[in-house]
């Protein structure tokens, strides 16, 4: 008997991990099961023919890149637009531009200094500056800065096509957004790869009940120009209740306030059988109490508690947002 007994111990789970209640917490929410993407915006436009005909602008050999890819956006340091490419005997290459330069701040003419953050508003200084005159530069070379001016040049021939992003925004909106092209960006006020166009909406967004729908290019969030659709992205996590965005629709601009919503959360794990510490990680928190008594976990989509090691119950998001009046 005691052997039949000891064996059917070691055949049952554990005390507390019945029903898959020891299971990993969920770091990163589920998908939005409503999220909407129409094929047909998968590709961006056929609209080469159309960028090769836009005003070549100026040029002054520096090749800028997102100095978000840099090292010093690892530390959480970075700022202002990296120089990439140097071109030879060009206004850059006179000025004493080397790659991995930042790029933090720039004027054209009489114009006030402009901080710049994004590639684009390189471009658009760049692109709009009048052959013959001169943009003045701060430049960030390993945490040392100086001053420089670039003489502009006429372009001879367009750019390269800029990559395309895709961004998706699952927490507050259910939105994806994509970058817009250059005739897209040239054609809303902005400079090559700034604005941000809707490619995808959840079925639930706040942002439908705003006016807002797929194709809208975003030019505005808040004040800000959509230099890239990372700054949409920025705005919708940093937002309290809602946003104001302008946006082209058709040629039109307009312009709309669209309100935030959050995850829906629901009760996922309920478990009832027969002095004080907490960690802390980056993404994940344990806290027990009274000899273990009370002990929670928590990450960003779920959390878990238990009470007196026998009653358990857990929340989570769901793959739905809220909805929100309006």
């Amino acid at each position: 008997m005691t052997a039949r007994l000891l064996a059917l111990a070691l055949a049952l789970p554990p005390l507390g991990l019945a029903g898959g209640c020891a299971s990993a917490l969920p770091v990163e929410p589920p998908p939005l099961v409503d999220m909407e993407e129409p094929l047909e915006l998968f590709a961006e436009p056929d609209d080469e023919a159309a960028r090769r005909a836009l005003p070549l602008g100026g040029f002054t050999g520096a090749h800028v890149g997102d100095a978000r890819d840099s090292l010093d956006a690892l530390l959480g340091e970075a700022e202002g637009v990296e120089v990439v490419r140097v071109v030879e005997n060009s206004a850059a290459d006179a000025a004493g531009l080397v790659p991995g330069d930042l790029l933090v701040e720039a004027r054209a003419g009489d114009a006030p200094a402009v901080p710049l953050r994004h590639p684009s508003e390189w471009r658009a200084l760049e692109r709009d500056a009048a052959p013959g005159s001169s943009i003045a530069v701060v430049v960030d070379r390993a945490g040392v800065r100086f001053g420089a001016e670039l003489d502009v040049v006429a372009r001879v021939r367009p750019a390269g096509r800029g990559e395309v992003e895709r961004l998706r925004e699952e927490d507050r909106v259910g939105v994806v957004v994509r970058t817009a092209t250059e005739v897209e960006a040239h054609a809303a006020g902005l400079g090559p790869g700034g604005g941000a166009v809707i490619v995808g909406l959840s079925k639930r967004s706040p942002w439908r009940a705003a006016g807002l729908r797929h194709g809208d290019l975003l030019v505005e969030v808040d004040g800000r120009a959509v230099a890239h659709p990372q700054v949409v992205l920025d705005a919708i996590r940093a937002g309290e209740d809602e946003l104001d965005v302008v946006y082209v629709r058709d040629g039109q601009r307009a312009e709309t306030v669209a309100a935030l919503s959050d995850r829906e959360r629901t009760v996922r794990e309920v478990y009832v059988p027969g002095l004080f510490s907490r960690e802390r990680s980056r993404d994940r928190t344990t806290t027990s109490a009274v000899l273990g008594i009370f002990k929670k976990e928590h990450t960003p989509a779920a959390s878990r508690y238990r009470i007196l090691w026998i009653f358990r119950f857990g929340t989570g998001d769901t793959d739905r947002l809220e909805e929100v009046d309006g």
